[in-house]
């Protein structure tokens, strides 16, 4: 057996392989799942943005929450091996369901194509999610403290690349998931009535999970396992809390201070024990400024991908979608994390400057407020070309006259005059209260008042035409379309109403003189089709196309019949499209992708380095926790307070995060670092020469009764 321990590969344990493949397919797997849940939420389950978007963010956070019951089980119970085993088998069951919940046709039984027992479907998906959350959560800090377990005594080196390596495979992992799970997606599939593919989606996440439970125990022979040492965690807290009621029991001066408050524990627990708690206790406390990297880290994935979707996503011949903007950072990362480690780390000893872990960590996030502050800067330059909409206590209101005469319109302190078939330029702006009165005339006809209440904080468009007839429409968008997608709506100057179909979407009945909705659609030019109710003469075309739509824009667009009868259509633009192009993000993402190498890898063997051999999951599991944290600000704050700019926010949170830095910074500098496989050494060699005297001390008492 000593021989196969030892296999080894480039002076790496052959086991580690294994470990990195799992890690691989696993992620794979769970960002795969990830990238879909919000739209399965929206389309299949068919509730609202903000139902999902809570729901997605409870199950991320309990993603983060679960890893604590793993690294117990683990530490006190089944041992790491066992765990991830059992875990994984939790974890693929949960992603089984999950893609049986999304088969319409399990209670389609009309084959209309729409599940008829909804709830069962929501069932089965959050039995699954909580299945999921609980594999995922609790083989994390288990797999990787796992594979830092492989590793000798003396092999730090590897042992810190191992890290490195793990964390690649966790990027390249849930890159490749995030581009092949939305292909997937859009495949079409069913028995009895084809739509877009959630269980194929779901199903191969599933099996990925499997081919990763295989994996890991086809490795089974090679790995280092060590046996769980009884229940640690209730040791550990027994014992704190029987130091802290001792501490408080001689709390009068009269007692001497003792070095440590865990040294109040020594009455009833042996050093050994203490010793250990000790080294966790102060890495614990490192932890407490952490969540605060966190909190700036996971607003990629929302904040920072709004302010992409106000950006224009045309970067040279690419046209890219606001979403798409995050898997710049993984990108950044499979590229940075082996340039960190094998040039910039060499560089910065070649210097002779000591790059401890914690300096690391402090550098990392120093990283990350500075992308936040380019991620105002940013914020600022979009700001300059957004719109400006109207605030509470203002009403904005655009003029468009879709007659055959010259109108003119008088409001408070102006007056407009407009040509057939034309609009102002510019929506103007009026305080509520001195909107005192607006009237209409054309030529040689009494002026007629507009009679309307209009809606604080919104924008409207009047409509005149033919003589001094008016309609006052509320426009409904006051900010930039969402996703970066562009609204349409249309006008009919017809007499009699009616439908029009554009890329998929319908338009029913738009009546004589009145405005649409807005309906939203993505880039690019749309064809659209018109159904009169009333017959226009057969020669007539009814089909036409848009204008190529780029990113948030807004267009209205009048359809109005000629003299020959026939429609024809005419544009005015409501809201500019995104100038500002998605490339100005990318300074921001490396920065914070930077911060992240240097931080999150350097945690994660600084947690495993400083941890005693019984504790090694629980501090992984400590780490994660600081994650959950971070996702937990992040709800707080994004909830608590609304900023009225944007850049302000980021600023703010750039400067809590420079804040926190400093302290950590401090906490650092008196941190010393410790090899707790040494100390454990120690104490098994006075255990040793404890036993030693033991035996001699039995002895002399017989050989003095002799003389």
């Amino acid at each position: 057996m000593g021989m196969s321990r030892s296999q080894g590969c480039f002076g790496y344990p052959l086991s580690i392989f294994f470990i990195v493949v799992n890690e691989f397919c696993e992620r794979f797997s769970y960002y795969g799942m990830r990238a879909l849940l919000i739209l399965y939420f929206r389309r299949f389950i068919g509730w609202d943005d903000n139902l999902s978007t809570a729901i997605y963010h409870t199950f991320v956070a309990l993603c983060y929450l679960t890893p604590i019951l793993g690294a117990l089980i683990a530490d006190s119970w089944l041992g790491k091996f066992k765990t991830i085993v059992s875990l994984s088998i939790v974890y693929t069951i949960g992603q089984a369901v999950i893609s049986v919940s999304s088969i319409n046709d399990l209670t389609d039984f009309d084959h209309d194509g729409i599940p008829d027992s909804l709830p069962t479907h929501v069932a089965l998906s959050m039995i699954g999610l909580a299945l999921i959350a609980l594999g995922t959560g609790g083989i994390k800090p288990c797999v990787s403290a796992f594979g830092g377990d492989q590793f000798e005594e003396g092999q730090e080196k590897q042992r810190n690349r191992f890290f490195s390596i793990f964390y690649l495979a966790i990027n390249a992992g849930s890159l490749l998931s995030t581009i092949i799970t939305p292909m997937l997606r859009v495949q079409q599939c069913g028995i009895h009535s084809k739509q877009a593919c959630y269980p194929l989606a779901f199903g191969v996440p599933a099996a990925l999970m499997a081919v990763a439970l295989i994996v890991f125990v086809i490795g089974s022979g090679m790995y280092k396992k060590f046996q769980p040492q009884g229940n640690v965690m209730a040791k550990v807290v027994k014992c704190i809390g029987f130091a802290l009621k001792n501490r408080f029991k001689h709390r009068s001066k009269e007692f001497p201070k003792r070095e440590h408050w865990l040294d109040w524990a020594k009455e009833k627990y042996d050093e050994r024990l203490i010793s250990q708690i000790k080294m966790v206790t102060r890495v614990m406390f490192l932890y407490i400024p952490l969540p605060m990297f966190w909190a700036l880290f996971d607003q990629q994935g929302s904040r920072w991908t709004l302010q992409a979707t106000a950006m224009s996503g045309k970067i040279g011949l690419l046209e890219i979608q606001p979403d798409q903007m995050q898997t710049v950072n993984a990108i950044l990362i499979v590229i940075m994390v082996p340039i960190v480690d094998a040039v910039i780390y060499p560089l910065i000893a070649k210097c002779g400057f000591n790059f401890t872990s914690l300096k690391k960590m402090t550098v990392g996030m120093f990283l990350a407020s500075m992308a936040f502050v380019v991620a105002a800067i940013v914020q600022v330059e979009i700001d300059k070309t957004l719109p400006v909409f109207p605030k509470q206590n203002e009403v904005q209101i655009k003029v468009l006259n879709i007659g055959n005469d010259n109108m003119t319109v008088y409001f408070p302190g102006s007056a407009v005059t407009l040509d057939q078939m034309s609009q102002t330029n510019e929506f103007m702006t009026f305080d509520v209260d001195k909107l005192t009165s607006i009237n209409i005339s054309s030529t040689g006809l009494p002026i007629t008042p507009v009679t309307h209440k209009f809606e604080q904080g919104h924008r409207h468009t009047l409509l005149v035409w033919a003589p001094n007839n008016y309609r006052v429409v509320k426009d409904g968008l006051n900010q930039k379309p969402e996703k970066g997608e562009n609204g349409i709506r249309f006008i009919n100057s017809f007499d009699d109403s009616f439908n029009i179909t554009m890329d998929g979407k319908v338009y029913v009945n738009v009546t004589s003189h009145n405005a649409s909705e807005y309906q939203f659609f993505p880039l690019g030019v749309k064809s659209f089709t018109l159904s009169p109710t009333q017959q226009t003469p057969p020669q007539c075309k009814n089909d036409f196309q848009s204008s190529n739509l780029e990113f948030g824009s807004a267009y209205t667009y009048v359809i109005r019949r000629k003299s020959d009868g026939c429609a024809e259509l005419h544009m005015f633009e409501d809201i500019a499209p995104n100038t500002v192009n998605m490339a100005l993000q990318i300074p921001q993402y490396f920065l914070i992708t930077c911060g992240e190498v240097v931080f999150s890898v350097t945690g994660l063997e600084f947690s495993y380095s400083q941890a005693p051999s019984n504790m090694k999951s629980v501090l992984q599991a400590g780490w994660l926790l600081t994650v959950a944290v971070g996702n937990i600000i992040v709800l707080i704050v994004a909830g608590a307070g609304q900023f009225s700019e944007q850049w302000a926010e980021y600023i703010l949170f750039a400067a809590l995060l420079l804040v926190v830095c400093v302290i950590f910074a401090i906490m650092a500098r008196f941190y010393t670092y410790i090899n707790p496989a040494e100390i454990e050494a120690q104490f098994d060699d006075d255990d040793k020469k404890k036993s030693l005297e033991n035996s001699y001390s039995t002895v002399t008492p017989v050989s003095q009764t002799q003389m």
